[in-house]
């Protein structure tokens, strides 16, 4: 895989911002919800992938108290199923591990079955269901743990 991760950095918000309505529609993220998690710096971590100057995805972390969430996960449509969110997932997983999390969590829509299976090949479980959590839509999300 030629892409490359890196820390994502305020100066690349436009390019997460562009992407975002692509890979989230009505649930997108605004500009000011990046800037804010960005701005958290001591509880958050968020990546970018990049395949030379394009962004191809992104991924973001909360970690406190001993447990972590993972906020969010994008890959560009034309660069999924290349091993890519596998990638985010597990840059998100050690960065978790290093801020001393037993417990990695998250929220997933419950018609995201690509998204599910990923995370279940990485040892989440389905641990719960938050009905209309995703306003713009009101579809449910799931949310799914692994042990750490």
């Amino acid at each position: 895989m030629s892409e490359q991760i890196r820390p994502l950095r305020w100066w690349e918000l436009p390019e997460a911002t562009a992407l975002e309505p692509v890979l989230f529609g009505a649930d997108a993220w605004s500009p000011e919800l990046f800037w804010s998690e960005l701005a958290q710096h001591e509880t958050r971590h968020y990546v970018a992938s990049w395949d030379g100057q394009t962004m191809t995805g992104y991924a973001g972390l909360s970690a406190t108290a001993g447990e972590a969430w993972v906020q969010t996960i994008g890959v560009a449509p034309g660069h999924r199923r290349r091993g890519l969110a596998t990638d985010l997932l597990r840059e998100l997983t050690t960065e978790a591990r290093r801020r001393g999390a037993s417990t990695i969590w998250l929220e997933v829509g419950a018609g995201n079955t690509a998204a599910q299976a990923l995370y279940a090949r990485h040892g989440y479980a389905t641990v719960g269901r938050r009905r209309g959590y995703y306003g713009a839509t009101g579809e449910d999300a799931l949310i799914m743990r692994a042990l750490l």
